[in-house]
């Protein structure tokens, strides 16, 4: 199999956002069950849908917790994101051999915008599908088809690389390669779990999986 299209997810994958998104959850629900969640609690929040945590919590309030939710989260977005270990370099690499790119994330779609804004990424992806691009997000198949569809690509020729469980669970339902990421907040042995075909302890690991020695040879170079 040759891989010549990749699709990657946001938030804990090409961005470090586990802070802003960890003090976004904190924010909302101290306002709606004081003193009830510290730092451990929302970890398992993190990666589903915001409407889809905070049904479980509350169906009849989702709208306005969604709604505390992102004003807080765009209000300290560029403070609070970081970038990862050779993220940039791997995506400038890969888009440079001609790889065909695309984030399929739970985000919304402008929010999205916004953090590949701020780190530089925005021109390699020639596409981006949030949330509400879809009818069904992961782990269901249709972003990673809707991805692929834009990109002209097949999923025989795709991987997906993410760093949760619906991540990998969407690649294994669209049949496409799956990568998960060693620094998932969740930890490598959880995404073990769902059995990706590879898993990545940095980000320019991926280059040697789709066969570019390339950047490896200029950072020894250096």
């Amino acid at each position: 199999m040759t891989i010549r299209t990749i699709l990657f997810d946001l938030d804990g994958t090409l961005i470090d956002t586990n802070e802003l998104i960890i003090q976004s959850f904190l924010h909302t629900l101290e306002k709606y069950y004081p003193g009830r969640y510290g730092r451990e609690d929302v970890l398992p929040f993190i990666g589903p849908s915001l409407y889809e945590t905070f049904s479980s919590l509350d169906p009849e309030r989702v709208e306005e917790m969604v709604k505390t939710y992102r004003t807080f989260n765009h209000a300290r977005h560029d403070e609070l994101i970081r970038e990862f270990d050779t993220v940039y370099e791997t995506i400038e690499t890969l888009h440079r051999h001609g790889f065909r790119l695309g984030v399929v994330t739970t985000k919304m779609h402008d929010t999205a915008l916004m953090g590949l804004r701020k780190t530089r990424l925005e021109p390699f992806f020639s596409c981006v599908i949030g949330l509400d691009d879809v009818s069904r997000p992961k782990p269901d198949p249709e972003p990673i088809h809707k991805a692929l569809e834009a990109l002209q690509s097949k999923p025989d020729e795709a991987l997906m690389v993410g760093d949760n469980y619906h991540d990998i669970l969407a690649g294994k339902n669209a049949g496409v390669k799956t990568a998960g990421v060693a620094w998932a907040i969740k930890g490598r042995g959880y995404l073990e779990q769902y059995e990706p075909d590879y898993m990545l302890e940095k980000m320019s690991d991926l280059l040697a999986i789709v066969g570019i020695n390339e950047w490896k040879e200029e950072a020894s170079s250096r």
